[in-house]
């Protein structure tokens, strides 16, 4: 999570200030009473508040933040059907941790990691395992953790003395990948960007591999233009590279977002456990998985690829409980709302609402890319996210002044610069999430056609602070 550091309280308020902090209506019997002290905002009251008069507090400075749903820059599920909201509120209380305490929120979990499996072609999915995670940024952690550890028992000989394990992967992979690495004393190894190729290619990622690679991940749709990286190609490739070498490289596929795209829109795309060399496979239950923040799940295509001792049992709760994560206490809810989700819309649910999602994504692309202003750098038929630029004759603005303009009308749509070998290149993207709906994607473009001829105005794009510019790696 974000770090932040607490403000200095500006100290007591004045008593005309204390009487202006809330709506007299809100005096629970006499509106002309007031408040005799404002709360402070940096340190505990000293006393309690009415309930009302705290929920209004926050209420009324919540309301300062975005509006989600018009949120283009985050993959996060920002929309649900009020039984899924019923169901969560029903659950919040109940500790994932303790399925002897909750046995059937603990049966519904199994049951999800189940459905996954058989989703993902394992080849025995009554034997593959699995686990929710807080979201795939800690199912990423996970994956590599077993890659790892997996790969230091192989060397067991020369680590960790002369040894350093690397990972291979896309100078476009989200963040996590990078805080792993950190984190658990891995070499990462990126391949850059090269031209229009916004993402890993096969045969330069076998090239860094060495008996120090644990493995390398490829990316099912990648948060920086929505593309898929060729899975298939890059198993093809280490299979090359182990008739050359001997080398048995595995594949973890973050599918954050594509896992639970591709089953459904692109089944004749191969990318998941019918390629033996992969691993293991993560996907984000709160982006296309349809369900609030935070959810996640990690499977492994057989208990082989998850090394025993890297999963604790717990038997203080009551029970003996196996259990593989970074986080230990944590509410069910989602767990709950995810297998309400699969259970609510089967394969032609998800298929409808997938196809929704893509054909509004690759409209917009279209529409997008008929305005002169723009150049598409990809076209929302993968993903439904698709990343534009400015066209190369358009001098007088750029994308982040678009990205500010939109902003002043409730839109937030992200604007950044490439990473590495390709930082020329600055970018919109835009992510077409369920309940992004046709009529929101053309209020979008009134909304961007109104703004043109003004941006077209400028004399020069407008200064701007480069260290703010974010890939926005929900």
């Amino acid at each position: 999570m974000a770090l932040h550091q607490g403000a200095a309280d500006p100290g007591e308020s004045t008593q005309e200030r204390a009487r202006l902090s809330l709506n007299p209506f809100f005096g629970e019997a006499d509106p002309v009473a007031g408040m005799s002290s404002a709360p402070p905002t940096h340190r505990l009251p000293d006393g309690p508040l009415a309930p009302h008069t705290a929920y209004q507090l926050v209420h009324d400075e919540l309301m300062l933040d975005g509006n989600s749903r018009l949120n283009l820059a985050t993959f996060v599920t920002t929309w649900m059907e009020p039984q899924a909201g019923v169901l969560m509120s029903e659950c919040r209380d109940k500790n994932m941790i303790d399925k002897d305490e909750y046995p059937r929120t603990a049966e519904l979990e199994r049951r999800c990691v189940s459905m996954l499996a058989d989703l993902w072609h394992a080849p025995d999915p009554s034997t593959a395992v699995g686990c929710s995670t807080t979201g795939s940024s800690e199912a990423c952690m996970l994956a590599g953790m077993a890659l790892k550890r997996r790969w230091a028992q192989r060397n067991a000989d020369r680590y960790p003395g002369s040894a350093r394990p690397n990972l291979i992967m896309g100078v476009n992979v989200q963040v996590c990948w990078e805080k792993f690495c950190n984190f658990w004393e891995v070499e990462a190894r990126l391949v850059p960007m090269e031209g229009e190729r916004f993402h890993l290619d096969a045969q330069a990622a076998a090239d860094l591999c060495d008996e120090n690679t644990i493995g390398v991940v490829a990316v099912l749709g990648s948060t920086f233009d929505g593309s898929y990286e060729p899975v298939a190609d890059v198993c093809a490739a280490l299979d090359a590279l182990q008739e050359r070498t001997g080398l048995d490289i595995p594949v973890h596929v973050d599918g954050a977002s594509g896992a639970m795209v591709a089953p459904f829109l692109d089944e004749d795309l191969v990318w998941d456990f019918r390629l033996p060399r992969v691993s293991s496979i993560n996907t984000s239950g709160h982006k296309y998985g349809l369900v609030y923040p935070g959810v996640g799940w990690a499977l492994w295509r057989s208990p082989a690829e998850l090394p025993e001792e890297l999963v604790f049992r717990v038997n203080y709760l009551g029970g003996d409980m196996p259990t593989f994560a970074l986080n230990f206490s944590r509410p069910g809810a989602q767990v709950v709302a995810q297998y309400y989700t699969f259970l609510r819309l089967g394969r032609e649910g998800y298929r409808a609402v997938q196809q929704a999602a893509r054909d509004i994504a690759t409209g917009l692309a279209r529409r997008f890319g008929e305005l002169e202003d723009f150049r598409l750098l990809t076209h929302g038929d993968e993903l439904p996210v698709f990343a534009v630029t400015t066209a190369d004759d358009v001098t007088r603005f750029d994308v982040f002044d678009v990205s500010r303009r939109l902003r002043e009308r409730g839109w937030l749509v992200p604007a950044y610069t490439f990473p590495a070998n390709r930082e020329d290149l600055s970018v919109l993207r835009v992510v077409c999430r369920n309940g992004f709906s046709a009529d929101l994607a053309e209020l979008l473009m009134e909304d961007l056609r109104q703004l043109l001829p003004e941006l077209r105005d400028q004399p020069h794009p407008l200064s701007r602070d480069t260290a703010v510019a974010t890939a926005f790696h929900h």
